[in-house]
């Protein structure tokens, strides 16, 4: 007899399964960007310079792709699959830039969840307030075992 193991015991939430979702939502701000900028370097203008960024297909000041992305780390790590996750890749498109002081809406939703190791592909979205599509795309995560550390 073959003993069945279950990769998901001893993670926080436990196993998700396909169809679960996850949303976290917040503003952005150029607080943000100031703070991106300080832990990557990121300075371009279309981030700074307002009357530039008035002039580029933009029409305005946009945060950094790493804040609009961010959301989603905060959904994964602590809404779904939850605590002690990690991404192990992604895919994703920007479809539409986001300004300073506009909603963003973090989605993720769980396409495929692995029996045997704590692995799950997502189906990943971030919406503006008006619900316009920002970016869409996939993650493949770990969720690391935390009960018992």
């Amino acid at each position: 007899m073959t003993e069945s193991k279950d990769g998901w015991a001893g993670t926080i939430k436990g196993r998700p399964v396909a169809g679960q979702f996850a949303e976290r939502g917040r503003t952005t701000s150029m607080q943000d960007i100031i703070a991106f900028t300080a832990m990557t370097g990121d300075r371009n203008p279309v981030h700074y310079d307002k009357d530039l960024a008035e002039k580029t297909s933009f029409g305005k000041l946009i945060v950094q792709g790493g804040v609009t992305t961010g959301i989603l780390n905060a959904v994964v790590a602590e809404d779904l699959p939850g605590p002690g996750t990690v991404f192990l890749g992604v895919e994703w498109k920007f479809v539409k830039a986001v300004g300073i002081d506009e909603e963003i809406i973090g989605r993720v939703e769980v396409a495929e969840v692995r029996a045997d190791k704590p692995i799950c592909k997502l189906i990943t979205t971030v919406r503006n307030g008006a619900g316009e599509l920002c970016l869409t795309g996939t993650a493949t995560t770990y969720t690391m075992p935390l009960i018992g550390l």
